[in-house]
């Protein structure tokens, strides 16, 4: 009886979450991207503590291919310049952490990446609330020479990518 009421439990979820991202603007989506990766870098942490290695490692690795194949996959260097080329570099920084506290089961190499991801993910959330704000009606993705992203997350691109 409990395993068919998780089932739908289960389908509900994924059909919310679909709707979600089918509904999301391009900004949006993104976020989401963020959003994923760090709750998996969070629960790998707590697989850590209880010494689960499978899931530890697949925890990671959900969070390598969210940054590798969303994140780092998205960006277009040529539009972006810049911008887009240091993103590249901490994102490849990012899951060279990762894989480093896979192997060598160290939380604190991951809480790094949290970090990381969560400055990167709040610039996102501002982009996405400044567009509302002043275009409500489009779903266009910003332009990457308008992108601000703040000066603190600019020092830590430019600290990263020289890695």
């Amino acid at each position: 009886m409990f395993g068919l009421n998780q089932y739908g439990a289960n389908v509900y979820a994924k059909v919310s979450m679909e709707t979600g991202v089918l509904a999301a603007s391009p900004n949006k989506l993104i976020v989401m991207l963020y959003e994923g990766a760090i709750n998996a870098c969070q629960s790998a942490i707590e697989y850590m503590q209880h010494q689960d290695i499978v899931n530890k490692g697949a925890k990671l690795t959900k969070a390598i291919l969210i940054i590798e194949s969303g994140l780092r996959a998205s960006l277009d260097k040529k539009a972006g310049g810049e911008i887009a080329e240091s993103l590249d570099a901490l994102y490849g920084y990012m899951s060279m952490r990762l894989s480093q506290a896979n192997i060598r089961n160290q939380p604190e190499l991951v809480k790094e990446v949290i970090i990381l991801l969560a400055d990167l993910k709040e610039a996102w959330v501002a982009i996405e609330v400044g567009q509302t704000a002043s275009q409500p009606f489009t779903n266009a993705p910003p332009r990457v020479e308008s992108l601000q992203i703040p000066v603190a997350i600019n020092r830590n691109i430019a600290s990263y990518a020289k890695v």
